[in-house]
Parts: C-alpha cells; sequence; structure tokens
C-alpha cells in the first residue's frame, strides 16, 4: 500500500470496552469511517469483550463492520491476543491480514504480539511509536484524555485534524425518547442519581446518595436513581429511605423491555435537570443524553475519563483528603447541585 493509498483492510486492537469507554472512542470510530470510507473496519477485542458486539453495536452500525472478542477461544477456554508471551510463536487472527493495524495501547507484550499480524502499515504509541510506520513531530506527547488519545493516533494514521468533540450526540430512536417522557413527565425537577459503578471502589457510599436525595426531596425536586442490572439489590433499600424517588429502569419492567439500551438512559437523561454520577458507563450515557453532569472521581483519573459534558462540575475525592470516594461530603456535592441549578 502506498503512502496516499487508502487502506481496504483495518484492524483496530483494544483491550476491551465497556459502555463508557465505547462512549469516548467513538469519535475515534466516526472518523475512521469517514477517513475510510469504504475500508472494512474490524474491531479487536484482545483482552475480554467489547460492547460494540453487543448493547452498542446499534451505535456503530455502518462504522464498524466486525467486531472480534476473545480471539483464538478454544473448546470453552478464554481467547485473547496481548495476554501471554507464547503468542509470539503464532502468527495472530490464524494468519490474516489487513492493509492497516491500529493499535490503541502502549502494552509491550500486546504490541510485539499484534505487529506479527500481517500487515502493511502499523501504527501504535507503544515505545514513542517505535515501531510505526507514521510517527509524529519529535516533541509530540501524548494526551491524557481518552478520547484525545484515540483522536491523535487517527491524526497521525491518515494526516487529517479530528477536533476533540466536548458534547457527543447520538441520534435516539423515537420510541426511546418516548418512554423516557412518559417515565419521567412534564413538571417536576428531576435529579437523576446513579449510585453504581465498574467496581465498588469507584462508587460514592450508598448512604450519602440516600442522604443527597432526600435533601432534594426537602427542597421540591424529584430525585430518580438509576440502577443498572448490577445494582437491582440497592432497589429496596433507597425506596424504604427515599419513598419519594423513581426507578424509571425498573418501573413496569422499562428496563428489562428495552434490555437495558444504554440509549434509554441517554434518553432519560433528555428528562432531567441535572445529573450526579461516579466515573462510570451510567456517567457518559447522562453526559451524552445532554444533562448537566456532577461526576464524582476518587481513584480513577479525570483528566483521562472526563466525560463529554456541555456542562460539566467534576469533584475529585483527593480534594477532600484522601483517593477513596467516601472523603467527597454530601455537603459538596448538595452545594455544587445548587450552584449548576443556579446557572
Amino acid at each position: 500500500m502506498s503512502a496516499d493509498e487508502s487502506p481496504n483492510s483495518i484492524l483496530v486492537y483494544v483491550g476491551l470496552d465497556r459502555v463508557g469507554d465505547s462512549l469516548l472512542k467513538l469519535p475515534f470510530v466516526r472518523g475512521l469511517r469517514q477517513a475510510y470510507p469504504d475500508a472494512h473496519i474490524t474491531w479487536l477485542a484482545g483482552k475480554d469483550t467489547s460492547v460494540y458486539a453487543s448493547i452498542m453495536a446499534p451505535v456503530v452500525n455502518g462504522l464498524i463492520d466486525e467486531v472480534i472478542e476473545h480471539p483464538g477461544a478454544v473448546d470453552g477456554k478464554r481467547g485473547g491476543i496481548g495476554l501471554s508471551p507464547k503468542e509470539l510463536l503464532r502468527r495472530p487472527l490464524g494468519g490474516q491480514a489487513f492493509d492497516l493495524v491500529i493499535d490503541t495501547q502502549k502494552v509491550a507484550i500486546a504490541t510485539l504480539i499484534l505487529f506479527r499480524i500481517r500487515h502493511k502499515k502499523f501504527v501504535s504509541p507503544f515505545g514513542n511509536f517505535i515501531l510505526s510506520s507514521k510517527k509524529p513531530p519529535k516533541d509530540y506527547k501524548f494526551p491524557k484524555l481518552m478520547q484525545r488519545q484515540m483522536l491523535d493516533l487517527l491524526e497521525i494514521t491518515t494526516g487529517q485534524s479530528f477536533p476533540t468533540p466536548f458534547q457527543l450526540e447520538i441520534d435516539l430512536d423515537p420510541i426511546l425518547i418516548e418512554a423516557a417522557r412518559a417515565a419521567l413527565p412534564d413538571g417536576p425537577s428531576y435529579i437523576g442519581l446513579s449510585p453504581g459503578a465498574g467496581g465498588l471502589p469507584k462508587c460514592w457510599p450508598l448512604e450519602k446518595f440516600i442522604e443527597l436525595a432526600r435533601q432534594q426531596v426537602s427542597l421540591g425536586r424529584q430525585p430518580v436513581f438509576i440502577l443498572g442490572p448490577q445494582e437491582l439489590d440497592w432497589h429496596k433499600e433507597i425506596a424504604a429511605a427515599v419513598p419519594e424517588a423513581l426507578f424509571p429502569l425498573q418501573d413496569k419492567g422499562l428496563g428489562a423491555v428495552h434490555k437495558f439500551a444504554p440509549a434509554l438512559t441517554m434518553a432519560l437523561a433528555q428528562r432531567l435537570a441535572l445529573a450526579v454520577s461516579n466515573d462510570s458507563g451510567t456517567g457518559h450515557m447522562f453526559a451524552t443524553g445532554g444533562a448537566k453532569l456532577i461526576s464524582l472521581f476518587g481513584r480513577t483519573v479525570p483528566e483521562k475519563f472526563t466525560p463529554m459534558a456541555a456542562s460539566l462540575t467534576i469533584i475529585r475525592a483527593q480534594d477532600y483528603g484522601g483517593r477513596e470516594m467516601h472523603f467527597i461530603p454530601v455537603e459538596t456535592v448538595a452545594e455544587a447541585i445548587e450552584a449548576v441549578l443556579a446557572g
């Protein structure tokens, strides 16, 4: 493939994709399709699964042609690329070849294994782009922000410019928009609360969310808890402590009916005056839906995982005594709510 020739086949390697990751990477996916409209694009989740193959598949329809998960799995045993040095002894993906391979990670073993995939061009940030067919300027510094990291790789690969979007827009199904309207009808000032995250260390204590919800009730606002399938055990506890709270995904089985589609939460976000969330996929869904977002961070790094929200307030546990989420005071979040609602 010459310097000016567009690739016919592209492989993009990621470790895995959860919902939040997928939204942060979506500008890259859109830009890649824009740059190479006729290419066959394969998305490879080398170390786990990708929601682009499941609940986020509708969002990337027409943008990604194929998603590979657990490559090389045999007899029910977990497969992968970048998991073991033994992979260097064979060519990955059964010797399949691609015109362009884009490695989005900086892990040595994964990059060296990927480099054994037959390719014409290879782009990787590993080792200051030491193996890349295309390289950034000598004074280049890899950014901290995930979506900027991805877009920089795209710019280095294509030679085109891809600005950072600070608000991510997704066309939502009118059926979901109407379902959200029915669940949260006009009238109340809805305050969205998402107590879940990818792991308990990322979660602000549930009792603090409950205390915050009670405060919002006393101020005449309607707390709305967004609970995913992993947080259903909290439903009864929250409902008992805050009888006024709404649970739209659980009411009438709305979440189950729509298979807890991220787009449904995005549609619900459009009905909120404001939302409070941990660093989680739901937080990114709130942002994509257009809600004014207060995002709570502890161990994770906001400089890397900043949601693409039109109105964003970040509260970090480190500013209140430590990296654990419980250091964030309820009063701080309550004051942030008042500040945001006051404009």
